[in-house]
């Protein structure tokens, strides 16, 4: 069992380092797995993947071909082994077969996207190069595999390999250049593109609209901050004083049981962004900033978006049935416990995967968790339903919104 997370976590290292275009480091991790699993054929892929980044083609053949040796009936380790050796004699349309092949099986592995999308512009595709670029910066929390693929005016260059059982780390070769875009193309792929599978204008709005989008990943976060701000420095200057918002202001815009049975259940949404004071603005928006940004990346902009307005609603709901009517309540605490909630859960429900990282992360959100509600059951004034309220809330959705690709328990 221990042997068996310490591979897991050398191999999410690996991946993880691809992702941000760090060839060396993660030939480095897979290079230790590959020490205590010689016959891992996850591995011997890494270490092809790693090493086409460093420019080491050699030594990706060799590993493709391990890796082929140890799954002679093919898999998704055995396709993208194989498109990797057909990128390397530039047969694009093949490696995309099986690239296809690959997604097709499992579509939550972030590199397959990034590899299809470079053969895809290699063919002139462009337009489905960004659609797949796209999808793997979102699989992989942002990551842009920058420098992990041959430039496209770059001939293989070959060197030595070092063994099968635990392949050496190469230095970078000097790649020899020689325009190779257009000669490498397949007379099939030269042709005219049908007009039925050209996009329309809208359609490549949407795509540019969606890369732009990705290439921010705390966009939702930053956006719902400066919304939260806004509001209160308006209600600041309309009440006169920034460390505390007018009595008026609160009641004609915060949450009053009264007046939401009345029919003004509008008073749960806005309230959400209402807040009594600088401090108490001041507490939620580092919070939110602090624990924000990771759950936007964990679970995508829109998943996050609908975690934090629902956990707020609903956490208003329950402030309103177990709290006296004429109490006014506000601030953005359920919607922010909810996203605590969803980040807790996703520990929980990936803990395998996240190896020895996972167990600390859960220790330490609950640590948190329970020090939070420490302090809202003994702070007068504290609206703790609505906390606790939000953060069941936040659990809940976070299972239903779960990403796919994240949910699959993964056999090394």
């Amino acid at each position: 069992m221990e042997a068996q997370t310490d591979i897991q976590t050398y191999l999410e290292q690996g991946k993880q380092a691809l992702a941000q275009g760090q060839g060396r480091e993660a030939a480095i991790a897979y290079a230790h797995g590959a020490q205590m699993e010689p016959d891992n054929p996850l591995v011997h892929l890494g270490l092809a993947e790693a090493n086409l980044a460093l420019g080491s083609y050699d030594v990706v053949k060799m590993a493709c071909k391990r890796v082929q040796e140890l799954q002679p009936a093919g898999g998704k380790e055995g396709w993208t082994a194989q498109a990797l050796l057909d990128l390397l004699d530039r047969h694009y349309d093949r490696a995309l077969q099986n690239i296809d092949a690959v997604i097709s099986e499992d579509p939550g592995v972030a590199y397959a996207h990034a590899l299809r999308s470079y053969l895809l512009r290699a063919q002139g595709q462009d337009y489905d190069a960004n659609l797949a670029r796209a999808r793997a910066a979102r699989l992989s929390y942002g990551g842009r595999f920058e420098g992990v693929f041959p430039a496209l005016d770059t001939k293989p260059v070959y060197g030595g390999y070092k063994g099968n059982s635990t392949p050496a780390i190469p230095p970078q070769e000097e790649p020899v250049k020689e325009t190779v875009k257009e000669a490498s193309r397949p007379a099939a792929k030269q042709e005219q593109v049908p007009t039925w599978s050209q996009p329309n204008p809208m359609q490549r709005q949407m795509v540019r609209t969606r890369f732009a989008l990705s290439q921010y990943p705390n966009l939702i976060t930053t956006l719902l901050v400066a919304i939260n701000v806004i509001v209160y420095l308006i209600f600041a200057i309309m009440g006169g004083s920034i460390i505390n918002i007018s009595d008026n202001l609160v009641q004609q815009w915060g949450q009053v049981g009264l007046l939401v049975e009345a029919g003004e259940y509008w008073r749960i949404f806005t309230a959400m962004f209402v807040h009594f004071s600088i401090l108490h603005i001041g507490l939620n928006m580092l919070s939110l900033f602090l624990i924000g940004r990771t759950v936007e990346v964990l679970y995508g902009k829109w998943r996050y978006l609908a975690i934090y307005l629902l956990s707020g609603i609903l956490g208003g709901i329950i402030t309103l049935f177990f709290t006296p009517l004429n109490v006014v309540s506000a601030g953005a605490s359920g919607a922010i416990f909810g996203v605590f909630g969803a980040l807790g859960i996703f520990f929980v429900v990936n803990r395998r995967a996240l190896g020895a990282y996972g167990n600390g992360a859960i220790g330490q959100w609950v640590f948190w968790l329970g020090l939070n509600l420490i302090w809202g059951f003994s702070t007068p004034g504290i609206g703790i339903l609505d906390h606790i309220g939000g953060l069941v809330a936040g659990m809940v959705l976070a299972l239903i919104f779960m990403p796919r690709q994240r949910r699959r328990r993964r056999a090394f």
